[in-house]
């Protein structure tokens, strides 16, 4: 009699750790198949560029994105993906032309560098705009050049009380909690190899 109570009591676990495993093994391939219909759809944004903040003092990205004056200048990083370089710790001196200066240059420039296939292009500009640092415009008169981003040398210039970056005049300065934007008048063009 004992034998078979421990068989049948074998059995019996057998049975549920059977119907335990299926059913593992069940929500498993639902969850494997949710992630895979997820992936599908378009992907989200991710990084720090993406968090939502509403105490602390904006950074250089929020600033830009916040300006009526800079949407050209959003959409290229965008497409250039440097949001969450925008937003790291820093310092950062960022340089940002704003709509009308990217509206002076060539026609059809700036619609062809928001392409995907000129991602890198971009972002070698952009990347022209940023410097390590964060230096009112009175202590930028004390440079002849700055190191930038994308590992370029700019020149800085003052005349009179105007400073100049690659030939950019700085028209305005607002802080930031990562740095200062300098708002400029001009698009700096990085030197073509």
């Amino acid at each position: 009699m004992k034998t078979t109570n421990l068989k049948f009591l074998v059995t019996i676990i057998l049975v549920v750790l059977f119907f335990s495993c299926k059913n593992e093994a069940n929500t498993t391939g639902q969850s494997e198949e949710s992630t895979k219909v997820a992936s599908t759809e378009a992907p989200e944004r991710q990084g720090q560029a993406f968090i939502q903040d509403d105490e602390a003092t904006p950074n250089v990205l929020q600033i830009a994105i916040g300006s009526p004056d800079h949407t050209t200048l959003v959409a290229a990083v965008q497409a250039a993906q440097l949001e969450n370089v925008l937003v790291n710790a820093g310092p950062l001196m960022v340089f940002a032309p704003t709509n009308e200066a990217f509206a002076a240059l060539p026609d059809g420039t700036v619609e062809g560098l928001l392409k995907p296939e000129n991602k890198d292009a971009l972002a070698n500009i952009l990347k022209y705009h940023v410097t390590p640092g964060n230096y009112s415009k009175d202590f930028l008169k004390k440079f002849k050049k700055l190191g930038q981003a994308n590992n370029e040398y700019v020149a800085v210039e003052v005349k009179g009380d105007d400073v100049y970056i690659g030939g950019a005049k700085i028209i305005a300065s607002v802080p930031a909690g990562n740095g200062i934007v300098h708002v400029v008048d001009k698009v700096m063009l990085p030197p073509t190899e």
